[in-house]
């Protein structure tokens, strides 16, 4: 059974849709209790680094989450937040899972807008499970301004370009995070959701 973290931060119905069309059972909840009986943790995320943290604290989900040690993902925001420093509107800690911080995008050209929306291919730099089926040059949909630097190389799964090479799936150990969004980038995003759901 997956739960999918409710904060007030994420889409949440999309993601419980997208695992529903492949037969995978979830719920949906922010009580700690109940999410702690789940086999894996969804960690969705739309909106703003230091909001959604304190949103995490205020529901008492911090230490929660830093004491999870089955497997995890992060989407979009949800990804960043593992991060330990996210440097959007503020400078502030995050959940510390992976090592690195989140700041800006600088794609140096100007017709590359932020945010960054639309279809983006994956340059993929290592195996993962996660990424099982996943041809490199795959696309995928992005919806961001932010954007994770792992500190440690090996955590860096996948990259894709926007003008620099920007983080797009990372892993240490259980947990793992998509800059992008596996539900609305088709059949390729649903197999990444089916991939963690067999972790």
């Amino acid at each position: 059974m997956i739960g999918i973290i409710d904060y007030g931060a994420g889409n949440l119905h999309s993601v419980a849709n997208a695992f529903r069309k492949l037969g995978v059972e979830t719920f949906v909840s922010g009580d700690t209790a109940e999410l702690a009986a789940a086999d894996k943790l969804i960690l969705p995320g739309v909106g703003a680094f230091p909001m959604a943290m304190a949103r995490l604290s205020h529901l008492g989900l911090v230490p929660f989450i830093r004491a999870w040690d089955k497997p995890l993902l992060g989407i979009c925001l949800g990804m960043q937040l593992l991060f330990e420093i996210g440097n959007e509107i503020e400078r502030g800690a995050g959940l510390s899972l992976i090592p690195g911080e989140v700041r800006r995008i600088e794609p140096g050209d100007p017709k590359l807008r932020l945010p960054h929306i639309g279809w983006n291919s994956l340059d993929i730099a290592r195996p993962s499970r996660l990424l099982e089926g996943i041809e490199p040059g795959s696309y995928m949909y992005f919806v961001h301004s932010f954007c994770a630097e792992p500190s440690e190389p090996e955590t860096l799964i996948a990259s894709c370009g926007y003008g620099e090479q920007v983080a797009a799936v990372v892993q240490l150990g259980n947990y793992c995070g998509c800059q992008f969004h596996p539900e609305k980038s088709g059949d390729v995003g649903l197999r990444i959701y089916a991939n963690f759901a067999k972790l």
